[in-house]
């Protein structure tokens, strides 16, 4: 499984932008089952966590830092997930990853969301909110 992110850029506080992160290698269907999910890492600090999607897209979960304002999304049919970000901050700036993990019983029901419960990363893509 090979992932890509795009959608990054520069954008002025209370802007949006749309990350997009294509899945190759794999066709996501019922014999591949991934959970979805987005982290960020700002300069000098450690990776975090912004949000998840369960296989089926039923199941979202969001750090409270985004809560509200990130949206995300998958179609599955075109092996993509996105991440809409509304009401960009400053806080907001970071590299952004997408990463994919096997579904499993526990993650069909809740999306996980720990670095080391996903197998593959992608190379990220920087979002910079200006203030």
């Amino acid at each position: 499984v090979q992932l890509q992110a795009s959608g990054g850029g520069l954008v002025q506080a209370g802007g949006s932008l749309r990350l997009s992160c294509f899945a190759s290698g794999i066709t996501f269907d019922t014999r591949n089952q991934y959970a979805m999910g987005w982290f960020r890492q700002a300069p000098g600090k450690d990776r975090e966590f912004v949000a998840a999607i369960g296989w089926s897209g039923i199941s979202t979960l969001y750090a409270d830092s985004v809560k509200g304002r990130f949206t995300i999304s998958r179609n599955n049919a075109e092996n993509t997930v996105y991440l809409q970000m509304n009401s960009l901050i400053p806080e907001d700036t970071a590299v952004y990853y997408c990463a994919a993990g096997k579904a499993t019983a526990a993650t069909l029901l809740r999306p996980p969301v720990n670095t080391d419960e996903y197998s593959h990363w992608g190379q990220g893509t920087l979002v910079t909110a200006s203030s």
